[in-house]
């Protein structure tokens, strides 16, 4: 199915979208190079920890916590907005298995 195909079956509600939500979220981390923005913002909250500002080098730390994590968790739905918005995006998503589409057979039996 081409990207113009899967935007207009999408609008129609003829097509049924699967999203690995594991697949999606590995997708979107590497896309992203998460792990290389997690350990600097890591190590800078645990400088300030260790300089005095504690307060705030707790927060930075729990701020490079949870940020990632919820990235992650709404990477299903970033990937189909994207993958609606890009056609690039779209045939990424596909070939990696990250998106499965079937059509949806109507109940009319049209």
């Amino acid at each position: 199915m081409t990207h113009p195909e899967f935007v207009a079956a999408y609008g129609h509600g003829e097509i049924r979208i699967d999203i690995d939500p594991r697949g999606a979220a590995r997708h979107l981390s590497a896309r992203l190079l998460l792990p290389f923005v997690t350990m600097p913002v890591l190590g800078i909250g645990i400088a300030l920890a260790l300089v005095g500002w504690i307060f705030s080098g707790f927060a930075i730390i729990a701020l490079g916590i949870i940020a990632p994590q919820l990235i992650k968790r709404s990477a299903p739905h970033f990937l189909l907005t994207q993958a609606l918005e890009s056609a690039a995006v779209y045939e990424e998503v596909t070939q990696s298995g990250v998106l499965r589409v079937t059509l949806v057979q109507s109940a009319a039996g049209d």
